[in-house]
């Protein structure tokens, strides 16, 4: 079943970070309150980054009782590379908040035996929130359309980046060049992103629009794997004006 998107729209990426965040906050405050423990997934991009410096200030939350995973990570790079998801999520959350713990995904070692690790570490319970958000081709996590399976047997795989989703590093500063860009990351596979209870999907800038415009009218397939989310009975997307620039309505 296919439904319209739950679409919130802000004037710009600081208040759109604020309500995602006081959402986000208010969905994990009711999950602690009704059990002992909350299980997460985070997205590692700029496009995150004022949501979750506005959760990181949110009151009222135990972190203690709450673990912690993230969606992909790029193989081959050094293991002090500043590029690395797990360094940036580190830098901008889990060191602002004291995480019950964090669990990393293991990029350095055998690359099998890591996304194999990671599946168990992610199916030994179900995850309470997922927080996403949509490449410029649409990628959920680093599935991107040539290797996106939405029944994916697999819960984390080794993939082949797109060029686009390459490109989009560059574009959005983490790389100084396309070449500097890694070829390969593991990622969690569109069934472990959808598996999650209740999903906040934030999309701001320009770079955006297309991929918004994409998920939200285009015929739910790989060719735009974000347009599963449409499928998700709670998923709640978090646009700012730029983003959202193309986006029509029926009534228009």
């Amino acid at each position: 079943m296919t439904a319209d998107l739950d679409m919130r729209i802000y004037p710009d990426r600081e208040q759109l970070g604020a309500a995602a965040a006081a959402d986000i906050a208010e969905e994990l405050r009711a999950v602690l309150g009704s059990q002992t423990s909350a299980r997460m997934i985070f997205a590692s991009a700029p496009s995150q980054g004022e949501t979750l410096a506005a959760l990181a200030e949110e009151p009222g939350i135990d972190w203690s009782k709450v673990t912690a995973f993230h969606m992909d990570e790029y193989l081959g790079l050094p293991q002090d590379a500043p590029q690395k998801f797990a360094t940036w999520l580190r830098e901008a959350f889990f060191d602002r908040v004291p995480m019950g713990a964090v669990h990393y995904i293991d990029a350095d070692g055998p690359e099998t035996e890591s996304a194999d690790a990671y599946a168990a570490l992610l199916q030994e319970s179900p995850s309470d929130i997922v927080c996403l958000g949509i490449g410029v081709n649409g990628h959920i996590a680093f599935n991107d359309p040539p290797v996106a399976d939405f029944n994916d047997p697999a819960a984390v795989k080794i993939v082949e980046l797109d060029e686009k989703s390459r490109v989009q590093q560059v574009q959005d500063g983490l790389f100084a060049t396309v070449d500097d860009v890694p070829k390969r990351a593991i990622t969690l596979t569109v069934p472990s992103l959808l598996s999650g209870k209740r999903l906040f999907c934030m999309v701001p800038g320009a770079l955006k629009a297309d991929a918004l415009r994409a998920t939200a009218s285009e015929p739910v397939s790989t060719a735009w794997p974000s347009t599963i989310l449409r499928t998700h009975p709670r998923c709640t997307v978090y646009a700012d004006e730029e983003a959202a620039s193309l986006l029509t309505t029926e009534s228009e």
